[in-house]
């Protein structure tokens, strides 16, 4: 068995270190298990030191020229030699208790892919609390996968194309979407892991005011989604704030 670890980057040079070294240390339970694993950064088109910094930690570097995180993650999954593929983002620490659910999962054999809970890094309370803790119930009870982690059989992923690259934000549940049609029809399941939740950045709710956000969220309701196929629309992703 072989697992591949992608992680976009767009820019990332203030947390990116720590998440890959964060990694390498959780990607020591693949190890444990005799499986091998390499570990993939997709340089998202960066103006900073992303690149130097993945190359420097001893990951596998590619380039997208055209900034958008789906079209990332799926120009690391097109050089990934794994059996399966583990997106990362990068502001997000995976544990090794996390990867070791995961290769449980994966022997089990009941699943084509799956994800995780978050965890906000520091303290939130209020509003931040009661976002991350809404998604947290909405992903495991409608088995919604968070970008910031997903696991997938490769083939499964290869079989259902992939991320939408007409999308500039939520396309992991795009992809969950499609995902889940061939579980049905394969006799398998979509899993969402909830023991180890995945350490994420809350640094969007420091960079933006909850105006902005609430207004992002308003429009893509009223434009019934369209606001997520423009790169315009999705500042909080793309507007180069870190």
């Amino acid at each position: 068995m072989k697992i591949s670890v992608i992680v976009p980057a767009y820019n990332e040079e203030r947390l990116l270190g720590q998440t890959l070294l964060q990694l390498q240390q959780a990607m020591t339970a693949f190890s444990r298990a005799a499986w091998d694993a390499e570990l993939i950064v997709c340089d998202n088109n960066s103006t900073d030191r992303t690149a130097g910094i993945a190359r420097a930690s001893g990951a596998r570097v590619v380039f997208e020229p055209i900034n958008q995180i789906g079209r990332a993650r799926n120009s690391g999954a097109a050089v990934a030699s794994g059996d399966w593929l583990i997106f990362v983002d990068a502001d997000s620490h995976p544990s090794v208790n996390l990867f070791e659910e995961v290769i449980e999962e994966i022997r089990a054999g009941r699943s084509v892919a799956g994800g995780c809970t978050i965890k906000l890094d520091g303290e939130y309370r209020g509003l931040a609390a009661f976002v991350a803790n809404s998604w947290n119930w909405l992903s495991r009870r409608f088995r919604l996968l968070a970008g910031s982690f997903i696991f997938c059989e490769t083939t499964a992923f290869r079989t259902v194309g992939g991320f939408n690259n007409e999308l500039f934000a939520s396309e992991e549940l795009d992809l969950t979407k499609r995902l889940k049609r061939l579980a049905r029809a394969s006799g398998k399941r979509i899993m969402v892991l909830h023991r180890n939740p995945i350490v994420t950045s809350g640094r969007k709710l420091h960079l933006y005011t909850h105006r902005e956000l609430l207004w992002f969220v308003t429009r893509t309701i009223f434009t019934g989604g369209g606001t997520l196929k423009r790169r315009e629309s999705c500042a909080a992703w793309y507007d180069g704030r870190r």
